[in-house]
């Protein structure tokens, strides 16, 4: 109930108000039934702009860190990311992102909307990384289509270490579900499973026309920490 409130009556009209925000490929997200929305990361923001262009709820595995913060602030951010239908995910890998994806299993088994992103973190510098195998294994293990999105303009709103958002607008293009029917029966084979993610990455990337880079956007993240540096994101103004 909350959630339909905050989207229809409260965020959703202004952020429609504010940003304009276009999209292209609706009639790609199908009416009923259960489907992964695979997208690239550029923003804070991709997770409110994305479920408010559609009709159906959809829910977003967002990092976990947001719902484990302290005081006033980390209650509020909490109480927000579980009244937008978001779930935590824990991205440390191994068995606790395991446990955490499923979570996200669980949606799908309801027949609901998944968002994932498979780069695992908002892209650094604005380019699409090598995505992360658990959007492959959920959509084999429980027979559910990928759908491929491309997030337009968001990281010129909201980027890494902005809290105010810019106002300009922004846009989103969804792209044919994939065919994965090939692959049946094969969830758990790793090759399969990086098959698969390589795949839906080439698909984001013919939708948002971003520079591909096939390194994990985490270890570039981590670099750059270690280094001092700072990611320069390439101009398209």
């Amino acid at each position: 109930m909350v959630y339909w409130i905050l989207k229809r009556i409260f965020i959703g009209p202004l952020v429609k108000l504010l940003f304009r925000p276009w999209v292209k490929g609706i009639g790609n997200v199908p009416r009923e039934g259960a489907a992964i929305l695979a997208s690239n990361h550029l923003s804070f923001s991709d997770s409110i702009f994305l479920p408010i262009m559609l009709e159906r709820p959809v829910v977003f595995l967002a990092k976990q860190e947001y719902f484990t913060g302290r005081g006033l602030k980390g209650r509020l951010t909490a109480a927000f990311f579980r009244h937008t239908n978001q779930l935590p995910m824990d991205r440390s890998g191994g068995e606790a992102s395991a446990l955490s994806l499923m979570g996200g299993s669980t949606v799908l088994e309801r027949g609901g909307l998944l968002g994932i992103y498979p780069e695992g973190t908002r892209s650094p510098d604005g380019r699409l990384y090598r995505g992360k195998v658990g959007v492959a294994k959920l959509a084999l293990e429980v027979g559910a289509p990928i759908i491929p999105v491309a997030m337009i303009g968001t990281e010129k709103v909201q980027p890494i270490g902005r809290r105010v958002p810019t106002i300009r607008r922004v846009g989103m293009v969804i792209g044919r579900p994939l065919d994965l029917s090939a692959y049946a029966g094969r969830a758990d084979d790793r090759g399969t499973q990086r098959e698969v993610t390589d795949a839906v990455m080439r698909a984001i990337q013919l939708l948002s026309g971003q520079e591909y880079v096939d390194e994990y956007a985490s270890v570039v993240k981590a670099r750059l920490t270690a280094g001092g540096e700072q990611a320069q994101a390439p101009r398209n103004d």
